[in-house]
């Protein structure tokens, strides 16, 4: 169900077999979405802009944390670290060595990914609710590293940073800022799309669906539950620096151990397993806090406001939200929204028949 195929459609060669986009409506649904996005900062304002560039920034840390879940079988409570860390390591290469912005991205993300070996290699080892608490220790000792490291962080001030620039042209507006964004997701998301295709990806799903069979069959599996530590955290510091030069500020105390979990709902509502999950993931997140914001807006003044207070308790229900969210789609629709993705259209080609 999750691929179907029109009729004559045929493939010829084990290239045509494994593209990423095999059907003919699927490309043209690629490109008129790609338009649409080039086309979203001439209709929308700064605001929903914003909200699509946070999408971006999530998308790309959540999908290394979905190919560390997902598609490994692994476990991380820290992920928020190493977007912080990819964040502060970012501004701090661009005002200690004087590296463009935009070189500084990518450098950041390997730094990251350095980080992410690290405490990768120990918790190779472990499993289940071990692998959880290694986890967790990494993300107290870099929060801890964060506030105490004043020369990479600026400590508990934070640190200013600077909008990525080529030539004389900068991306210092949402408008020009949201077109960076996007090309780094587009790249990102190819990046995994096709390293799933490969001997490794492949090594990668074979230690999560069954370890013990995939190190008979030959697989290193401390290497690549390594690796998966090292890819993860290389997607979270592009993300985070990203992240760091859309806001312009950076801070400590926002990569606590709750944005951790909010990634970890990312990737739990968007589709364990999904490429397309990680992004569906990443525009719940964002979505929920506005929309609840927006539903405290319209009680606001009356008895249920005057009752509960919701007003002065928003960022409460905020999370309460998050966790409610995460808990709904563990009972009702574990696999995700990419999964319903899949069977709505599913109908559509079906349709009317139920076979």
């Amino acid at each position: 169900m999750s691929v179907l195929t029109p009729t004559g459609d045929f493939r010829t060669s084990y290239r045509a077999d494994i593209t990423i986009f095999p059907t003919l409506g699927s490309r043209i649904g690629l490109w008129a979405g790609l338009a649409l996005l080039c086309c979203a900062p001439l209709v929308l304002d700064r605001y929903f802009l914003g909200l699509l560039i946070n999408v971006g920034t999530l998308g790309i840390a959540a999908l290394g944390l979905n190919i560390l879940v997902g598609f490994s079988g692994q476990i991380s409570i820290g992920h928020a670290a190493f977007f912080g860390f990819g964040a502060f390591a970012s501004a701090w290469l661009h005002e200690r060595f004087g590296i463009p912005v935009l070189l500084c991205i990518p450098i950041a993300g390997v730094m990251t990914a350095v980080v992410g070996l690290v405490f990768g290699a120990p918790a190779a080892r472990l499993k289940g609710l071990y692998l959880a608490i290694a986890t967790l220790a990494a993300q107290f000792i870099l929060e801890d590293f964060f506030a105490r490291a004043q020369w990479f962080t600026g400590g508990v001030s934070g640190r200013i940073t600077e909008s990525p620039a080529i030539g004389g042209f900068a991306f210092d507006r949402e408008e020009s800022y949201f077109y960076l964004v996007l090309a780094f997701v587009i790249v990102m998301f190819i990046g995994a799309a096709n390293l799933m295709r490969t001997r490794d990806g492949r090594a990668l799903v074979a230690v999560r669906d069954h370890y013990l069979s995939a190190e008979i069959m030959g697989i290193n599996l401390a290497y690549y539950r390594t690796l998966s530590f090292g890819i993860a955290s290389f997607y979270a510091g592009v993300g985070g620096a990203l992240y760091a030069h859309h806001l312009l500020f950076v801070s400590v105390e926002a990569f606590n151990i709750l944005f951790s979990i909010q990634f970890l709902g990312m990737v739990i509502i968007g589709g364990l397993g999904s490429i397309m999950g990680s992004l569906m993931g990443a525009a719940f997140m964002v979505a929920l806090p506005e929309v609840v914001q927006t539903g405290a807006d319209l009680v606001a003044g009356g008895a249920l406001d005057r009752t509960l207070k919701i007003g002065g308790n928003i960022s409460f229900l905020r999370e309460m939200a998050i966790g409610a969210a995460i808990i709904l789609f563990l009972i009702f629709e574990p696999d995700g929204l990419a999964h319903r993705w899949k069977l709505i259209k599913a109908y559509w080609k079906l349709y009317p028949y139920s076979h």
